[in-house]
């Protein structure tokens, strides 16, 4: 094998001549020149790196004997399968998805998945030191649900696929989780990348290696080995360096995986080692990458503790003051740097300081099924809910999904051994585009600045990439619904259609078990640890408040009235974050008697009344920034809308020609929001109780005609430098 991996054929092949060799040779790239040239060269993915560094004492097999040099191949031998041309390619290329591009163009065709929120390790800036609590499994991502997830992500455009925890490693089945999303590769994906701290790594590297492994970031933060104990609050600092040993060996002989090693610098912890790591590149092909110390929940973030990109970029040069700046990838989280005659880089992540929002092309999965669209925000729309739809709401586990497939093949009537051919995709691939859609279209320009982002409510680290279980970090669970999937259809302007970038089974599986479907979603804007989502109580907010002191007095002025006397959006920018809590109420009276009994028993034509008007309220609360034109866009934790039917209603002092009263009854609308934020909910809680007014108007007035929206008001407010206020003027 050395043989085969170090010469060439002939040049005196004639030009355009059949190239064939052995299956071993095929299995490792061949890269053919116009000249009819053949080269092995070795690369991840293949059935063994090793077999290309083999002894030469080792044989092969007797049939197919292999190439050796000088000696035309044979004629019985399998051809060599051509790469496509460019021309080719180029005719044959797809246009990227609409759903994975957001309102400033970036199109994000990279992917992070959470596979455990689980860790070996407890670093100071990643997770608290008393830890996190874990989820239920049944609220992971089971594997069938991450290969399925995979494929609708590689379908649109996605080609590189980055797994992270938690701990990756630590998951039981994370070889041959990686052996079925490497199965994705002919349909677009190019890279399979693992972030790991690296401490059980050699155990599974090569297996990991054979199943597609294309790239590692190993999370370092010190070459002391007492330090590394400190900062980690675990032992393990050799079993870090036989992985990167192992990493640099397999390397060596030819397994080519793209290494990096992610130290995250904090001031007088370890930014004394920048010297050290940047040394590690001397001899050794590795980027080392210094990463700004970032806040996150539980890492007692304190701004000086950051050591800033500028700072370190001036420590390396007073050592090496010809280290200059190489050209990078546009998508590069890092700026790439190099010392003269060294062979490895340094990159800098410069998050806090110098943020690279405008070429972001990265989407996360976390551990428990959200989306998260920025690893700085705090909204997350779960796609484990949706894709659970078909098995009844539970986990999918192998033996459903091998149902699955069963019932795919046989509607598109291909044999078993056809399907390793083919993406499976969940049974509502379209619904799922809508959502993801739609979250990418709400991806802000750039995250907040640092003096905002201290005081942000976000995961842990550790639960972010998930570095994920249903938390309280002010997570936004978009749920679909009818209502919802309309919403997106109208907001979303895809240039082709889902299916026409779906080359795999798809409509074959909207067949399977469909008794699974639930016959309605619960909606919900918040999602906490242990709770299912949908199925925690509203919080009553006038109960759980607490008396504030009095609004003291305030001048008669328009706040967002100019001296000029133009209108304008207020500044915030001075405010603390408080929690905040608004509730509004209407009422809708009905002039018709039979109309609250036909919404009692659900016999209106167009459905659930109370149902869809209380998902059309939350909606709207998150529409409120929208719609009014100088209210701030908010980070909406909670919305609570409550419909109450009632038969005796005297709000209408009103008598009909007969000398009846001309109520029939009315339904109470009660909406209540909550954030953690600089402004208050007021208007948010509006746009809710409004909302959910006007759909029981439109869906009641075929029956109805005379019904009358009447009341809208703000009942309770609490929060800020206001206080607490309640309607009547009673704190």
């Amino acid at each position: 094998m050395v043989a085969l991996t170090a010469r060439l054929l002939p040049r005196s092949l004639p030009s355009g001549a059949t190239v064939r060799a052995s299956w071993t040779l095929r299995q490792h790239a061949p890269l053919i020149t116009r000249r009819g040239v053949v080269a092995a060269a070795s690369y991840p993915g293949n059935r063994s790196y090793q077999t290309a560094t083999a002894s030469a004492a080792s044989p092969e097999p007797a049939s197919p004997s292999p190439i050796e040099p000088g000696v035309a191949p044979s004629p019985t031998s399998e051809p060599i399968a051509l790469k496509p041309s460019r021309r080719e390619r180029i005719k044959e290329a797809k246009p990227f998805s609409d759903f994975l591009t957001d309102n400033f163009h970036r199109q994000h065709d990279y992917l992070r998945i959470s596979v455990t929120e689980r860790c070996n390790l407890r670093c100071l800036y990643c997770m608290p030191e008393e830890g996190v609590p874990l989820s239920p499994a049944r609220e992971q991502l089971t594997t069938p649900e991450i290969v399925m997830l995979s494929s609708l992500f590689v379908s649109q455009g996605v080609t590189k696929i980055r797994l992270t925890g938690g701990e990756p490693t630590v998951r039981r089945d994370i070889v041959p989780l990686m052996q079925q999303i490497g199965a994705l590769r002919p349909h677009g994906l190019r890279e399979i990348c693992l972030t790991t701290n690296g401490l059980s790594l050699h155990r599974k590297l090569d297996a990991m290696v054979e199943a597609g492994l294309t790239g590692i970031n190993l999370s370092l933060d010190t070459l002391d080995p007492w330090q590394f104990q400190l900062m980690t609050r675990r032992a393990g600092f050799s079993a870090v360096q036989k992985s990167i040993d192992r990493i640099f060996e397999m390397n060596h002989n030819g397994a080519g995986i793209k290494f990096k090693i992610n130290c995250v610098v904090m001031r007088g912890l370890n930014d004394r080692e920048i010297l050290p790591f940047v040394e590690l590149t001397r001899e050794k092909d590795v980027e080392v990458r210094f990463i700004e110390y970032m806040p996150f929940d539980g890492n007692k973030w304190n701004e000086g503790k950051m050591f800033s990109y500028q700072e370190m970029l001036g420590r390396i040069r007073a050592e090496h003051p010809d280290f200059h700046r190489i050209e990078g990838h546009k998508n590069d989280t890092s700026k790439t740097f190099q010392v003269p005659g060294f062979v490895g880089k340094v990159g800098f992540i410069t998050s806090m300081t110098h943020n690279f929002c405008g070429t972001c092309n990265r989407l996360r999965i976390t551990s428990d099924g959200n989306l998260k669209v920025c690893l700085f925000g705090n909204a997350e729309v779960s796609l484990r809910d949706i894709i659970r739809r078909v098995n009844d709401g539970e986990p999918i586990d192998e033996e459903t999904f091998m149902s699955m497939k069963q019932a795919a093949l046989a509607k598109l009537e291909h044999r078993p051994d056809d399907l390793a051919g083919h993406m499976i995709a969940p049974n509502n691939s379209e619904e799922l585009l809508e959502v993801i859609g739609m979250a990418v279209k709400r991806k802000k320009e750039k995250h907040a600045d640092l003096g905002d982002l201290e005081h942000m409510k976000n995961r842990p680290m550790i639960l972010i990439d998930s570095k994920s279980h249903a938390s309280p970090y002010r997570a936004t669970a978009y749920r679909t619904t009818s209502s919802s999937r309309l919403e997106a259809r109208s907001s979303l302007s895809s240039t082709f259609s889902s299916s026409t970038r779906l080359p795999f089974i798809h409509a074959a599986m909207s067949d399977f078990s469909t008794s699974h479907q639930h016959p309605r979603l619960s909606f919900s804007t918040t999602s906490r640890p242990g709770v299912p989502s949908g199925k925690h109580k509203d919080t009553d907010a006038s109960k759980a408040a607490t008396s504030s002191p009095p609004i003291p007095d305030q001048p008669n002025k328009l706040t967002h009235v100019s001296a000029q006397g133009e209108a304008h959006m207020v500044s915030i920018a001075d405010k603390a974050p408080t929690h905040r809590v608004a509730t509004a109420k209407c009422t809708v009276v009905f002039s018709n008697p039979s109309t609250i009994r036909l919404i009692r028993e659900n016999q209106m034509k167009k459905g659930d009344v109370l149902g869809v008007a209380r998902i059309a309220g939350i909606m709207a609360a998150k529409k409120a920034a929208d719609i009014i034109p100088l209210c701030h866009p908010i980070a909406i934790t909670k919305v609570s809308v409550q419909l109450e039917t009632c038969t005796h209603n005297n709000l209408l002092d009103e008598e009909d020609g007969n000398g009846n009263d001309s109520a029939h009854g009315s339904v109470e609308v009660t909406a209540t929001v909550e954030c953690d934020g600089k402004t208050g909910v007021e208007m948010e809680a509006l746009m809710a109780a409004s909302a959910s007014a006007l759909t029981v108007y439109d869906m009641c007035k075929a029956v109805d005609k005379g019904m009358v929206v009447q009341g809208l008001r703000v009942v309770l407010k609490e929060g800020g430098r206001s206080g607490r206020w309640v309607e009547g003027g009673k704190g």
